[in-house]
């Protein structure tokens, strides 16, 4: 048998074990725009490097990575990706999490609730471990939660039992075609449901509204008063006190809204108040998404490089009610900046200062100067993050928030979004 891997990262060498594992004499080739393997290959694993166009390929079977376009590929014999297979095949009940934003911190919380429940639960798909990994281990009475990204929806032809849509907004647009693009392969998480599956979504946002519309299972909307909400100082579910609101250690209204979104998902198996709260508790937030790294001169300093989007920067913003020094900018994803600019206007009042940085910060220069948001440096590339850290220093007076919250993606001056977030964390140490 003949086996074509189409890239080959992370998701790459696990795909390559399972099937190796699977077809023991099979042959192996991996196809990669780079033009040397990122990661060590074996040695029975033939490598073709720079290719870029994935079509004319002769083999039985192909794996595609996630990030590689459908209509770039086109093989002799069957293609598939690792989300498509795993779906088809795993044992237990899966909880699918798409969105733009908050998907990590959903499905870490979704487990967090179960793991307090005491159920075995298995967190797979980028925020986890690789779902090929693991699916020898999983028992049928197991729950595997799935962060799913556009990408790895893009080929999928089946859907989980829950389905969880969170808010979604424009975002890969230097990769999708275009919106409807991008949205119809987000809609693969709930578009293949059956009658007794579930798709909990956001209720305030028009695009989960529509993708909650193609499934045939039961739709549940958070953060309304007959479901998971917040009322007061507290999270219930209708007319049911769960816990304190203080249970989510979490800052910001969105990541009220993921905590209900996970509460809605994980209702098949846990109602009771305290176990939610207990799960709530247990995590403490995930690395670089609006994460509190150190006050120098009464002034705090947050980490939400992962904020990627014009949304994600907005719900920053409206996380904080003191003044804020906000840092955005950085590599184009097609994402218009009109909206922000204009959230930047109407909280004008708390906005001290808007740092500009990175490829895009003429395009956020210009739509901040249309609303007429005036108080913005544009600072450009040629900057260091330590450079960027003073310049935000110098804006900030006792009390305020420093924020970075890019609002776009890193490639330009960063090696990716953790890098960025990392050498975030650096400067403000050397503060």
């Amino acid at each position: 048998m003949n086996i074509a891997i189409l890239g080959y990262g992370v998701e790459g060498e696990s795909v390559y074990k399972y099937y190796r594992a699977k077809y023991p004499d099979a042959l192996f080739t991996v196809y990669d725009n780079k033009p040397e393997p990122k990661n060590t290959l074996p040695d029975d694993v033939k490598f073709v490097g720079g290719v870029h166009d994935f079509r004319g390929i002769t083999a039985d079977l192909a794996i595609k990575t996630p990030a590689i376009p459908p209509w770039k590929v086109a093989v002799s014999g069957q293609v598939t990706t690792m989300a498509r297979e795993f779906m088809k095949m795993c044992p237990a009940p899966i909880i699918g999490v798409t969105g733009t934003k908050g998907k990590g911190t959903t499905c870490s919380l979704i487990k967090s609730i179960l793991d307090a429940d005491g159920r075995k639960a298995w967190l797979v798909g980028n925020i986890g471990v690789g779902a090929f990994d693991v699916i020898d281990q999983i028992g049928p009475d197991d729950i595997v939660v799935y962060e799913l990204s556009s990408f790895q929806l893009w080929d999928c032809d089946s859907s989980p039992h829950v389905a969880v849509v969170l808010g979604i907004e424009p975002e890969h647009l230097d990769v999708h075609k275009d919106l409807d693009d991008y949205i119809e392969a987000k809609s693969h998480i709930a578009a293949y449901q059956s009658d007794d599956d579930i798709v909990v979504y956001k209720a305030d946002n028009q695009f989960a509204v529509d993708i909650a519309r193609r499934s045939s299972g039961n739709p549940v909307g958070y953060q309304r008063q007959e479901g998971a909400h917040v009322e007061g100082d507290a999270f219930y579910y209708g007319g049911q006190k769960l816990c304190s609101l203080s249970m989510l250690r979490l800052p910001g209204r969105y990541n009220q809204d993921n905590a209900c979104a996970a509460i809605e998902a994980v209702r098949p198996w846990v109602k009771d108040g305290t176990t939610i709260g207990q799960g709530l508790a247990a995590f403490k937030g995930l690395p670089h998404r609006l994460q509190l790294v150190k006050s120098v001169n009464d002034v705090a300093y947050y980490d939400d490089s992962v904020g990627t989007t014009p949304g994600s920067a907005i719900a920053a913003l409206s996380s904080f009610d003191q003044q804020k020094v906000i840092i955005l900018g950085g590599y184009d994803k097609g994402a218009s900046y009109e909206e922000l600019a204009k959230v930047m206007k109407e909280q004008d009042s708390t906005i001290r200062q808007a740092i500009l940085i990175g490829h895009e910060a003429t395009a956020i220069e210009r739509a901040l100067r249309d609303v007429g948001f005036s108080r913005y440096d544009n600072i450009g590339m040629d900057v260091s993050m330590t450079d960027i850290v003073n310049k935000a220093a110098q804006y900030a007076q006792p009390g305020d928030v420093v924020l970075l919250s890019p609002a776009c993606a890193s490639f330009d001056m960063f090696k990716n979004v953790y890098d960025r977030g990392d050498q975030f964390i650096q400067a403000v140490e050397k503060l």
